[in-house]
C-alpha cells in the first residue's frame, strides 16, 4: 500500500452542488429554488416556529403547568400505624409527614394490617378498609 493510493471509500464523499451552472445540471435557471415565493427570494425566509401570521404553538401553549386546587392523596392503611393521635384527620397526618401541605382530600384504602383501634375524623374510607376499621373497634366519622 502507497499514500499514492490512498481513497475514500465509494460513496462516502460526495461533491459540492454546483448551483446556477446551465439546465444541463440539473440546478441551472432558478438554482433548486422553484418560481418566485418567499424561499425564492434572497435572504427570504421566515424564523423558527412561525405559521404565517397565524399565532404560532408555542404562544397559544400556556406558560406554566397546571396545579389542581384539589390535591387529592391516597393512604394505605398500614400508615396509619405511625400517627400518634386520638383522632385522625387532615392535621393530624400532616404532622406524621404522610401528606403534603396542598393535599384537601385524603381517601384511606385497605393495604398492610393495622395494629391499634383508630378513630377517623374527615376522610374519605374505602369499604374494605372502613370494615376492618370497624372490627378493630375503632370508628369512621
Amino acid at each position: 500500500m502507497y499514500l499514492n493510493t490512498l481513497k475514500p471509500t465509494p460513496g462516502s464523499v460526495q461533491s459540492r452542488k454546483r448551483v446556477g451552472r446551465g439546465s444541463g445540471s440539473g440546478f441551472g435557471k432558478t438554482s433548486g429554488r422553484g418560481h418566485k415565493g418567499q424561499r425564492a427570494r434572497a435572504g427570504g425566509y421566515h424564523k423558527l416556529g412561525f405559521e404565517g401570521g397565524q399565532l404560532p404553538l408555542y404562544k397559544r401553549l400556556p406558560k406554566f403547568g397546571f396545579t389542581s386546587r384539589h390535591i387529592t392523596q391516597t393512604i394505605r392503611l398500614d400508615a396509619l400505624n405511625k400517627v400518634n393521635a386520638d383522632v385522625i384527620d387532615l392535621s393530624a397526618l400532616l404532622r406524621a409527614h404522610l401528606i403534603k401541605a396542598a393535599t384537601r382530600r385524603v381517601k384511606i384504602v385497605l393495604s398492610g394490617k393495622l395494629d391499634k383501634a383508630i378513630h377517623i375524623k374527615g376522610l374519605k374510607v374505602s369499604k374494605n378498609a372502613r370494615v376492618l376499621i370497624e372490627s378493630m373497634q375503632g370508628s369512621v366519622e
